[in-house]
């Protein structure tokens, strides 16, 4: 069995968090939203992840309503674009120092509090994606020098990087780095020098589309052979073992997957309890990797 918990920043979390993005199925089941996740703190979940722009605000929202300070759960935003309820996809761009900053201010808000405790600076150099154009083109340092003005006026605590390359991590390492989100999986892990680099720095390595195949034509964990294979033998799901491989694969992995279903929701957390052992690792390691770095509309 893997290690049940792991540094983000200053704090030990349990490796398996919700990511809040799924929330907006519930939109107009308020009250299911908020019993999902009083449900995830129930079962152990004390790593939330969610933005802004989930649900036009509708994520943030019920974390505030769902979350008491005694439950003392991380919850983790981003920043770098926000809601744009009337426009093709559900977010613009918001990359310029300006822009950050009033999105930490939205943030604030939405969720009731005076300190952000982790900000993901959500850049848009690798993985599915969006890519910046015009003014959003903002340099990596200039982003980095509006985040640690704002964790040193204590509007934030600590702050990540999202959708970032190698040679990008590098050049924020000294301004403080306590996560990286992009987006990896059993099936896509071209980032692998990225993950080891955050192994060596003491970085939490937070991936999201953890299956992979969020979007038509990204390679999906869950349509791999030996990944059916591993789950019929253990009797569990295909799901469970891709989210499983990633626990095993580097100890500074942290999940966040998201569900809008009690089922699916307790069905994650019980991922901790998969043992894999060497061969099956091997098996699993033996699926070929395929890209993920498609500039496709993210969610």
């Amino acid at each position: 069995m893997t290690t049940p918990t792991a540094p983000l920043g200053a704090r030990t979390v349990f490796r398996i968090g919700y990511g809040a993005l799924q929330l907006e199925r519930l939109h107009d089941r308020r009250d299911e939203a908020v019993a999902l996740l009083r449900r995830a703190v129930e079962l152990g979940v004390d790593h939330v992840d969610t933005a802004e722009f989930y649900g036009f605000g509708f994520a943030n929202d019920v974390i505030r309503e769902a979350l008491r300070p005694e439950d003392d759960v991380l919850v983790v935003t981003k920043v770098g674009a926000d809601p744009n309820p009337g426009g093709h996809l559900p977010l613009r761009l918001a990359q310029r120092p300006e822009q950050l900053r009033a999105s930490v201010e939205d943030n604030l808000r939405s969720l009731g509090v005076d300190r952000l405790a982790v900000v993901n600076l959500r850049r848009l150099d690798t993985g599915p994606g969006l890519r910046p154009e015009g003014d959003q083109i903002v340099d990596l340092d200039d982003q980095l020098a509006v985040m640690t003005a704002l964790r040193d006026e204590g509007k934030i605590g600590a702050i990540g990087l999202s959708s970032v390359t190698l040679d990008g991590l590098r050049r924020a390492l000294p301004a403080g780095v306590v996560c990286v989100q992009n987006a990896y999986s059993l099936a896509s892990r071209d980032d692998e020098d990225l993950l080891r680099l955050c192994a060596a720095e003491g970085i939490a390595w937070v991936p999201f589309f953890p299956l992979g195949g969020a979007f038509p034509g990204l390679p999906k964990a869950t349509d791999e052979p030996a990944v059916h294979a591993v789950a019929e033998s253990l009797g569990v799901t295909p799901s469970q073992v891709g989210l499983a491989w990633l626990l095993h694969h580097a100890p500074n992995v942290l999940l966040i997957p998201g569900t809008a279903d009690l089922a699916h929701l307790e069905a994650n957390v019980a991922v901790g309890e998969i043992t894999l052992d060497a061969a099956t690792l091997a098996a699993l390691d033996g699926i070929r990797s395929r890209p993920n770095d498609v500039p496709v509309a993210i969610g």
